[in-house]
């Protein structure tokens, strides 16, 4: 028994480390040479023109998710924009009872958080730039209390990972109208249902900058690599 659990740790450490972000050395060679390319926007609102260098180019207006006011599986009434400033988001829909996808989704979320934790042995690191955020799509079931009981069965930092509920309909407003998930036109009503595998990636500014299949592990390393890479165009803005 102590054999395979040690084999099942090591693979799991080894599926950690492959998930990785790019390194610090990585980030540095690349920033030297400045060949950073950075995450594209998503969803065009508008475009427009602007001046440069005395000239005028086009210049695109994107989307940016708006509030989003729900319930943790700690009780704390939260607000994604008010209480997350500063924050990268990784946010995707999910529902306890769901015997497919979800336990596996969950699963690739739980290892971007151990590969955001806090190393002490580095002098910097990512742990805290990061908010994962789940939201059930099922939250007349989804209790606060269950969700809590989801949360610690799944390992996680319930400050790093955020289990939301509350009001279907503005639930699902928030995945069709302000996250542009591709999942089927509804109202929110009862006999309304989304079940996405995605995540995605909510910059600092709140843009969208990135949506991966969640149950794919090249997939969830690139949205790690995505992460760092947001981090870094803050400090280049700076």
């Amino acid at each position: 028994m102590s054999n395979k659990r040690s084999s099942k740790g090591f693979i799991l450490g080894l599926t950690v480390a492959l998930l990785l972000p790019l390194s610090f050395y990585m980030i540095v060679h690349l920033m030297a040479k400045d060949k950073i390319y950075l995450p594209k926007y998503y969803i065009p609102e508008s475009v427009g023109t602007k001046t440069v260098n005395g000239k005028q180019v086009p210049d695109t207006n994107y989307h940016k998710a708006g509030e989003l006011t729900l319930v943790n599986q700690l009780g704390e009434t939260v607000s994604l924009n008010k209480d997350l400033p500063g924050k990268i988001m990784v946010v995707n829909f999910f529902y306890i009872s769901c015997p497919t996808i979800c336990p596996k989704l969950t699963g690739n979320i739980g290892l971007l958080q151990k590969a955001f934790k806090k190393n002490p042995k580095m002098e910097s690191s990512f742990d805290t730039v990061v908010q994962f955020v789940s939201i059930t799509v099922n939250p007349a079931a989804d209790s606060v209390h269950a969700l809590r009981e989801y949360g610690d069965t799944h390992g996680v930092n319930h400050d790093k990972w955020w289990f939301l509920t509350g009001d279907k309909k503005t639930i699902y407003n928030y995945a069709r109208n302000e996250l542009h998930l591709a999942v089927p036109g509804g109202d929110g009503g009862a006999e309304d249902f989304i079940h996405s595998q995605k995540l995605v990636l909510i910059d600092q500014q709140r843009y969208i900058r990135g949506y991966y299949d969640g149950l794919d592990t090249a997939e969830i390393k690139r949205c790690a690599d995505d992460i760092v890479l947001l981090t870094l165009e803050k400090k280049k803005k700076k």
